[in-house]
């Protein structure tokens, strides 16, 4: 597989993060987000729905149709009462990868919501009641939200994220355990090579995208960013606004190449760190690294 390098630090680049992040900008000036409704945009909502330990399901809700779709609801009965509650219209399930603690719940979702037995969307024939596969590119629509697949490989083989956008302006991404907040997720059938490819078709999504993933990992995965890079003042804000928010969804894609080091490869400071001069060996170092943390 080809390596899609992460795109460089341009002068161009670097002022429209900065029109997102502002380094001064206390973060939750920025990010007011709550567990009960978090806002992308008047007309697009996602609303977090805790599943678990420390998964996260989500209902993603076009407010102007009022049609909505869920992302791998593993506690099936807890993601109806939410959709029940919103009295939204479920027109597709989303399974970002195969595993149990995302899929595990699909079968029984749609034993719920008949309707979806034609709408249950993923990259891998392992997906529980998935009738049908999608793959890079494959897009779809729910009321006027417009849905594209991303394989994004390497923690499954078949892991798919789904950018969700409505308008020109209002921008989401669903990344299951492939980007987390700060980290990213095991190489569990990948490489290195593949992660760094994935997190690199990730990276070149606007920097304003919010980043709704699989799990609450991000106070850990901070710790260990700081660990890689001790004087990267984005870091330490972000971790000082996270002692304030249990809840750390959404981020964003600006926030990534900011503070995540496994975004930051090409970095000298993170190469540094690992020991490494290249950006796909640096990743496999971080793996283990933080796998050992």
């Amino acid at each position: 597989m080809a390596v899609l390098h992460l795109p460089a630090r341009s002068t161009a680049r670097l002022a429209a993060l900065a029109n997102h992040i502002q380094p001064t900008q206390p973060l939750q000036h920025a990010r007011r987000h709550w567990l009960h409704s978090t806002i992308i945009a008047a007309s697009m909502k996602v609303y977090p729905v805790p599943c678990l330990k420390d998964n996260y399901a989500y209902v993603l809700v076009d407010e102007t149709t009022g049609q909505a779709a869920v992302v791998d609801p593993v506690t099936p009965a807890k993601v109806a009462e939410k959709v029940r509650e919103l009295g939204v219209h479920v027109q597709a399930l989303l399974t970002t990868h195969h595993h149990w603690d995302h899929a595990g719940g699909n079968a029984e979702f749609v034993t719920l919501f008949p309707h979806l037995k034609t709408r249950v969307v993923g990259g891998d024939d392992r997906i529980g009641a998935l009738t049908q596969k999608i793959s890079d590119g494959a897009t779809l629509s729910v009321g006027t939200i417009q849905v594209r697949a991303i394989a994004t490989p390497c923690h499954t083989t078949g892991s798919i994220s789904y950018y969700c956008t409505h308008g020109t302006d209002q921008r989401a991404v669903f990344t299951g355990d492939t980007l987390f907040l700060a980290g990213c997720g095991r190489f569990f059938e990948g490489t290195a090579a593949e992660m760094h490819a994935s997190l690199g078709k990730l990276a070149q999504l606007p920097v304003d995208t919010k980043v709704y993933c699989g799990h609450e990992y991000t106070s850990s995965n901070l710790a260990f960013a700081q660990h890689v890079e001790p004087a990267n003042q984005e870091i330490a804000r972000r971790i000082k606004w996270g002692q304030e928010n249990a809840v750390s969804v959404p981020g964003t894609i600006g926030e990534e190449l900011q503070t995540n080091p496994f975004m930051r490869t090409g970095e000298v400071s993170v190469q540094q760190a690992t020991g490494e001069t290249e950006a796909v060996a640096a990743m496999g170092k971080l793996r283990e690294m933080k796998n050992a943390f």
